[in-house]
């Protein structure tokens, strides 16, 4: 606490011991004037820079205190009866506890406050943080469940959301596939192939590898085709392929020679 002499105008720290002599006047160390520090007792001091602390009045109606922490609860002494020191004496075989009841203390109701409601809310809010980041980092993992996966294909499509693609080229299956001479192009070659994705989810259009070679396995030509290679609508790109479903492939080569009798296809 603090207070101010109200001639040199020195502020001093005091604490509340040193008010209780003198009903709270003390001397300036100073001016060696004699004060009411309750005048001028302020908590804290006010920023810098001030001149003069705020003044109180001293005259006023006592305030009620009605804050009360401690009451002792009052002593009655009296004698004590004769015929109660008589029953005294026999009260270990005269008492009768059968009608007592116990209760535990696990089956006594405490009174919840909100700093346990607020640790609840924030446990939970951080539980379910965590679990979001774990689903986000095992992802594909989740997608690509057959159990898991159509549970959040469904959740998506109700909230409007899109899964992100998962790549599973080794789900892809080669049903049929074509070459023949280009129509239009000199030397040039048009291969068709009709793929089938074998996975419950729908997974991006993968890097066709297509490597032509000849009679004796000789390795004559190779080209590896980007899914905008072959795939020329944007939207039906960003879709991916759907799970189950089928689509025809079309590419466009160059015809290595009469040499070339045999190709293959691989998925990435």
């Amino acid at each position: 606490m603090y207070t101010q002499c109200p001639e040199c105008l020195t502020v001093y720290k005091l604490e509340a011991e040193t008010l209780v002599p003198a009903c709270g006047c003390v001397r300036c160390s100073h001016c060696d004037t004699v004060f009411n520090a309750l005048g001028t007792l302020a908590a804290q001091l006010p920023p810098e820079p001030f001149t003069r602390l705020a003044e109180h009045a001293l005259d006023q109606t006592p305030p009620l205190a009605e804050v009360a922490v401690f009451r002792p609860r009052p002593v009655i002494d009296e004698p004590p009866a004769e015929d109660d020191a008589l029953a005294s004496d026999d009260s270990g075989a005269a008492e009768d506890f059968s009608k007592l009841t116990f209760t535990p203390g696990f089956a006594r109701k405490r009174r919840r406050s909100w700093h346990t409601a607020a640790w609840t809310v924030v446990c939970v809010a951080l539980l379910l943080g965590l679990g979001a980041q774990l689903a986000w980092a095992k992802r594909d993992s989740l997608i690509a469940d057959p159990t898991v996966g159509p549970v959040l294909a469904a959740g998506c499509a109700m909230v409007g959301c899109h899964l992100p693609l998962v790549p599973a080229p080794s789900q892809l299956r080669l049903m049929a596939r074509d070459v023949e001479q280009h129509p239009s192009v000199r030397d040039g070659l048009l291969i068709t192939a009709s793929v089938r994705n074998d996975a419950s989810f729908a997974q991006p259009y993968p890097v066709v590898t297509i490597v032509l070679s000849d009679a004796d396995g000789q390795r004559l030509a190779m080209r590896r085709f980007q899914p905008e290679d072959y795939v020329g609508d944007t939207g039906v790109r960003e879709r991916g392929l759907p799970g189950g479903a089928t689509t025809a492939m079309v590419f466009e080569v160059q015809d290595p020679g009469q040499r070339a009798v045999a190709f293959a296809f691989s998925f990435e």
